[in-house]
């Protein structure tokens, strides 16, 4: 194990050689990863980025503790093919995208379909390595071992206290197969449901999450790890070309139950299979590609057109053509109590259908956890305890400032639920607004005590430059611009031309000249 562990090593030092850099020149920096599943527009170039894409590799799993040590850039389907194949263990929370890394599950607030039982991704992780702000490499643990106040800071805190290296991953004893149950309800009966299933602490479920179709048709799929299937059963597969969509599947399924509301229909599914089902088509955001190139949506099309539908692919020719500028890709949770409210103001504002339910456990059940963005999550009341997240995915208006308007709305209404937006995507928050949302306070005491205040802060990275955005609607030459490229289909050509010949859109070429000014505005 020397070999893994050395290089692992000589990848922090040089990390770290490099964060010294920055840290002299009090320069802000942003972090190479390699990938990512954000929708924001990426900021990196050459001379403003700490690289750590080579830190992408299972350092180790131990079947005793059933632990991994896992570095940042391990993408979830990586992680899994280790764990499962070779050690017959599958982490707590598992995120849908096969392309969501380790690292970016702890840093964003990462949940799942075992959310509703374990909380979100950085609750699963016993510690992690990070570099500090001046260099230093240090761990901080969950727990009151040892700097719980730097573990929770930088859960969710997108790199803004520092560069982790390393994480300590929890692991569960799997599965071949998840026993999925698809059951009708409206939507007070799936709420209900699901807040049940997070409330108690004698759930037999595994998994569980469900798809709005309409306000009296939502399906609740409820899995439970299995180790066969029985003889009679169905085995349903959705990773092969040949397989359906994951929610096509659950809208032919919706049909069957409407037949029969009060009956469940059981299916087998292989564990890997469900853990990324929803990658085909990224839950459905790539049926709106179909509607773009004006292509027929139907089996065949999309057997055809499969190479393309996965969603690492679709993420490339997102970015690279600028159409996510023109699409509301936003998850957010509400309490449950007001999940009805918050989903009657969507069908009448957004009209964006269909939608996603998740039920995420936000409490920590751990000592010394009232730390960083979230540190209320500490102090949940047992009906409290967690949120309905939806999954909002559609078009959203073709007027930039009508779609701007459009976010803000939803960040309000959000907002004055008493609810939370999650922050991998667009932003577009006041600074007033979002820090009256997230504990500031507690967030700005731990960057403080690490010697991160150099560096910039969370809503430095996510929000979207509205000012900016709108000046450049007052100058001609972006008008061109935009006159040119609102000339269908040539934007989701180049996007998709660039998403298939070139890999690379994060690490942008040659140098930012504006970064040296970014540099010193703290």
């Amino acid at each position: 194990m020397e070999g893994p562990f050395q290089a692992h090593d000589d990848a922090v030092a040089a990390v770290s050689l490099r964060v010294r850099h920055f840290c002299e020149a009090k320069q802000h920096f942003r972090i190479y990863h390699g990938s990512t599943n954000s929708t924001r527009a990426s900021q990196r170039w050459r001379n403003n980025t700490v690289d750590t894409s080579s830190l992408n590799h299972v350092l180790a799993v131990d079947v005793n503790s059933k632990t991994a040590l896992v570095e940042p850039n391990v993408p979830m389907d990586a992680l899994v093919d280790i764990t499962v194949r070779k050690f017959r263990l599958v982490p707590l929370v598992v995120m849908e995208f096969p392309g969501i890394t380790v690292g970016g599950g702890f840093s964003g607030t990462s949940g799942e379909s075992s959310s509703f039982r374990y909380g979100a991704f950085d609750t699963t992780i016993n510690w992690i390595e990070i570099v500090l702000p001046n260099g230093d490499v240090t761990r901080a643990y969950r727990t009151k071992a040892e700097k719980s106040d730097l573990f929770w800071g930088a859960a969710s805190g997108f790199g803004t206290l520092g560069v982790v290296t390393l994480l300590e991953v929890q692991l569960k004893d799997a599965q071949p197969y998840v026993e999925l149950t698809y059951s009708l309800h409206d939507l007070p009966s799936a709420n209900a449901l699901m807040r049940n299933q997070l409330e108690t602490n004698k759930s037999s479920l595994d998994y569980l999450d469900g798809i709005v179709f309409s306000s009296s048709s939502t399906v609740v799929c409820s899995g439970r790890l299995l180790s066969a299937p029985t003889s009679e059963s169905k085995v349903q597969r959705f990773s092969r070309s040949i397989d359906p969509w994951f929610y096509i599947h659950c809208r032919r399924i919706l049909k069957r139950l409407r037949k029969s509301p009060s009956q469940t229909i059981v299916e087998y599914v292989p564990l890997e299979d469900y853990l990324f089902r929803y990658d085909r088509g990224g839950f459905w955001v790539a049926k709106y590609s179909f509607q773009y190139f004006l292509v027929p949506f139907n089996r065949i099309t999309r057997f055809l057109l499969n190479p393309l539908m996965h969603v690492r692919v679709m993420f490339r020719a997102l970015h690279h053509s600028g159409l996510s500028d023109n699409y509301i890709v936003q998850d957010v949770g509400v309490p449950f109590d007001k999940t009805e409210e918050f989903a009657a103001w969507l069908d009448s504002t957004l009209e964006i259908s269909p939608l996603w339910l998740c039920p995420l456990r936000l409490a920590r059940e751990t000592t010394d956890a009232a730390h960083g963005l979230h540190s209320e999550f500490a102090h949940l009341p047992p009906d409290r305890a967690g949120l309905m997240n939806f999954g909002i995915w559609g078009p959203g208006s073709t007027n930039a400032r009508g779609f701007i308007r459009q976010n803000q709305a939803l960040e309000r209404k959000v907002n004055e639920l008493g609810g939370k937006k999650w922050l991998y995507a667009h932003a577009y928050y006041t600074e007033e607004e979002f820090w009256s949302h997230y504990d500031r306070k507690s967030y700005d005491a731990v960057r403080e005590k690490y010697g991160a205040t150099w560096m910039p802060n969370v809503y430095d990275k996510v929000k979207t430059d509205i000012e900016g955005k709108e000046k450049e609607l007052e100058n001609w030459v972006p008008w061109l611009l935009m006159l040119f490229w609102s000339i269908w289909p040539l934007k989701g050509l180049y996007g998709v031309f660039r998403a298939i010949l070139y890999r690379e859109y994060l690490l942008r070429r040659g140098n930012n000249s504006y970064t040296q000014k970014l540099g010193k505005e703290n």
